[in-house]
């Protein structure tokens, strides 16, 4: 254990932590193939993650015929059902998470989960790939109710209040991560290799990396 100067570092799940574009554009093509909408191609699937399956749903839909004639939450529980039964085949850490995760518990941190992914289906997720123990919290973005999950700051304020409190930063790949970060007042890194909405130096955040490697040092720089 050593002098670090975060007790605590959140991390985003889709894009952050984890490469999930496969398995979720798998899910999300299943759901278009329903309606007879043209497939996404896995590489672009990326392009519409980030703000929870509605709204990935709701970007793939208006990007291919619009919305008439959708039964939405039918169609959304499709994906979803869809998803959690072939949610790991594809997704792994990115590279040098492990490595990273292994030295902010060394050094002590408390590492943190928010994710605007349901909470069971990242707990799913975790499980399968062996990391759940690795966390101290896991919160998703149904944890606390309608309306309160990412850009809000709700579930950052939740997370370091679950972790017993310290200084915390956060991590992750989009404008909700990095505005809900802003809205909670901590320090926010942004990792360049995630399914980034705006181009990485334009999401406002504190400092960006493009490896895991980097992500340690970057975090110390914050706190001169």
């Amino acid at each position: 254990m050593t002098d670090f100067p975060f007790q605590i570092v959140g991390f985003d799940l889709d894009g952050t932590l984890l490469d999930t574009a496969y398995d979720i554009g798998h899910a999300l093509n299943h759901a278009l193939t329903h309606v007879g909408r043209p497939l996404v191609p896995i590489d672009e699937a990326r392009r519409f993650i980030g703000g929870g399956s509605a709204q990935m749903l709701h970007n793939a839909l208006m990007a291919s015929g619009g919305m008439d004639g959708i039964d939405f939450p039918g169609l959304q529980e499709r994906l979803l059902g869809y998803y959690a039964e072939n949610i790991a085949r594809h997704t792994a850490l990115f590279p040098g998470g492990e490595a990273m995760m292994d030295a902010l518990a060394s050094r002590g941190v408390h590492l943190a989960i928010a994710t605007n992914k349901r909470e069971d289906l990242a707990r799913r997720l975790f499980d399968e790939l062996g990391l759940t123990s690795r966390f101290a919290t896991i919160l998703g973005g149904d944890t606390l109710g309608p309306g309160r999950a990412k850009p809000a700051p709700d579930m950052l304020h939740e997370m370091v209040a679950r972790c017993g409190g310290g200084r915390t930063a956060f991590v992750g790949d989009t404008t909700f991560d990095i505005g809900a970060a802003r809205a909670a007042k901590m320090p926010v890194v942004a990792v360049a290799f995630g399914f980034n909405d705006l181009p990485p130096h334009e999401l406002g955040a504190d400092a960006v990396i493009d490896h895991f490697d980097e992500l340690v040092p970057a975090l110390e720089a914050l706190a001169r």
